[in-house]
């Protein structure tokens, strides 16, 4: 299918249950689109560093978007130490979709748990 954007945001500055952190090089969010740049990325699938996705308290943040066909997501509470490889599953997933509904199965555990919200195609 693909087109899909995986936005991470690098401006997040905790990781969820820990404190906020401040300066440059200890940010979780750049920390974990660093994790993420550092692996292959899905065929189809772009990572994008954006800086906020307004879930600050629940961070680290991703969101999910791909065009005016399909379902957007964001999901947070991501651990930049270990969650990368399971977000690109996840987008993979994602990609492999025309609507964005990955069966609830076949979502990675930290997407079943983790989202914010999901947000109507904008074609509808």
């Amino acid at each position: 299918m693909g087109g899909v954007s995986l936005m991470i945001c690098t401006t997040c500055r905790r990781v969820a249950g820990e404190p906020e952190v401040s300066g440059p090089d200890a940010c979780p969010g750049a920390r974990l689109y660093a994790a993420l740049s550092a692996l292959p990325c899905p065929e189809g699938v772009t990572l994008r560093p954006v800086e906020c996705l307004s879930a600050c308290s629940r961070g680290c943040a991703v969101a999910l978007s791909g065009g005016a066909e399909r379902w957007s997501y964001v999901y947070a509470e991501m651990d930049p130490a270990v969650d990368a490889p399971e977000i690109l599953a996840g987008a993979a997933r994602y990609g492999a979709t025309a609507d964005g509904l990955v069966p609830w199965r076949e979502r990675p555990e930290i997407f079943r748990k983790r989202s914010v919200a999901r947000l109507p195609p904008q074609a509808v």
